[in-house]
């Protein structure tokens, strides 16, 4: 990827998917744009995060991933042991592509 089309792909939409559960937890999975493997490994370029709600931004848990296909995997995994976990029934889900 050159860096014009890295800039292009960065101003884009990042979500790979999006799920708001009932209860208002919302997790988003975005593309980072930027390789987050600090020691080292496979580039670390999507990333699944969740919070209270799309309101309240504080970070309760995150995930790193080097594939879309893995970050898709990673956010379904997520949202089913929240759901589980919160014995939470239905949801909002949204999606994009990828960049």
């Amino acid at each position: 990827m050159t860096c014009m089309e890295w800039a292009k792909a960065f101003g884009a939409p990042r979500h790979v998917a999006q799920t708001t559960l009932k209860d208002g937890t919302w997790i988003s999975t975005v593309w980072l744009g930027i390789d987050h493997s600090f020691s080292g490994g496979p580039p670390l370029i999507f990333e699944t995060m969740v919070f209270p709600s799309k309101d309240n931004l504080r970070e309760q848990l995150y995930r790193r991933y080097t594939t879309e296909a893995e970050a898709k995997a990673g956010h379904a995994q997520i949202v089913y042991d929240l759901k589980k976990a919160k014995k939470v029934t239905g949801d909002s889900d949204a999606a994009s592509k990828n960049p």
